[in-house]
């Protein structure tokens, strides 16, 4: 035998003996003095019979959450007030750094004014006064996610403020007109009525909660 073949044999028999030795039949300590423990298996703990997470949620926890608007009919509006004058300051404090002077663009997003009547063409231009069919959709989206850098931060009467400022931008309001939760929905859109409805089978569902069909 070869030197070589030799010096492997007595490698691989001397890492099964320490193998060996490492873990005897059983548990109890190995060659070293550790203690391995049993070789069977661990115990089980018992489960509690059901989760128990988290607490009941009442209305009341729900208020600050639940600021959703139908808004074909301002249904879901909060109180509050703003004119086109109280909008224009709070635009200019807020807004123009991404949506630019006068709302033409700026240098996060492009222009929201124009494009009234596009819609109709093959160069269409996406803004609120084109593309909306009703106001209480501008303030929404106002409330829910402006400003960019600290959406939720503008009171009622600042997003009732701006949204009338925007849509006279539009030329969709008067210089001295003034919106709040009444109003708003009042306010024509040009493209109300360029919208299809969507009659699928699958959007008619009926919420179930118990004996469901």
């Amino acid at each position: 035998m070869s030197s070589a073949r030799l010096k492997f044999l007595t490698v691989v028999l001397a890492g099964l003996g320490l193998m060996s030795c490492a873990a005897p039949p059983g548990g109890g300590k190995s060659a070293s003095g550790i203690n391995l423990g049993s070789s069977g298996p661990h115990p089980v703990q018992p489960l509690p019979d059901k989760p128990r997470f988290g607490q009941p949620v009442s209305e009341a926890d729900l208020v600050a959450w639940n600021i959703d608007i139908r808004t074909s009919d301002g249904t879901g509006l909060p109180p509050g007030r703003g004119s086109v004058a109280e909008g224009r300051k709070v635009y200019e404090g807020k807004c123009i750094a991404c949506h630019g002077p006068d709302a033409k663009g700026g240098s996060m997003y492009g222009a929201m004014v124009g494009g009234i009547g596009s819609f109709t063409t093959n160069t269409r231009v996406v803004t609120p006064g084109s593309m909306y069919p009703y106001a209480p959709i501008l303030f929404d989206y106002i409330r829910r996610s402006m400003p960019m850098d600290a959406p939720q931060t503008l009171t009622a009467n600042d997003v009732y403020a701006v949204s009338a400022y925007l849509l006279h931008l539009n030329g969709l309001l008067p210089a001295d007109a003034v919106v709040d939760q009444t109003n708003l929905a009042q306010v024509k859109m040009p493209n109300r009525d360029g919208f299809l409805l969507d009659d699928r089978p699958d959007v008619r569902a009926v919420r179930c909660m118990t004996n469901c069909k």
